[in-house]
């Protein structure tokens, strides 16, 4: 079985209300680490979520529109 990880809202943005913007990796696309692969927008500022590691989008959790809470899945990586 491969090995995964989650990619998670990150917890500085506590407090704030934030939405899933867009997804600029698409599932099955792959992603180096400290790429871009998920744009999120507060209601102060627009903020760009790193691949947690080298691997492939294998699933999206939160589509554009929805609403994300500190520390939610956004996502899951396939690593390698």
């Amino acid at each position: 079985m491969a090995k995964t990880q989650d990619i998670l809202m990150p917890m500085e943005q506590e407090g704030s209300k934030s939405v899933v913007r867009a997804w600029l990796k698409q599932v099955g696309e792959p992603v180096k680490q400290d790429e871009p692969i998920v744009e999120l927008e507060t209601d102060k500022v627009a903020v760009e979520v790193p691949a947690p590691a080298d691997g492939v989008l294998q699933s999206i959790a939160l589509g554009e529109g929805e609403e994300a809470a500190p520390g939610a899945v956004l996502g899951v990586l396939a690593l390698g």
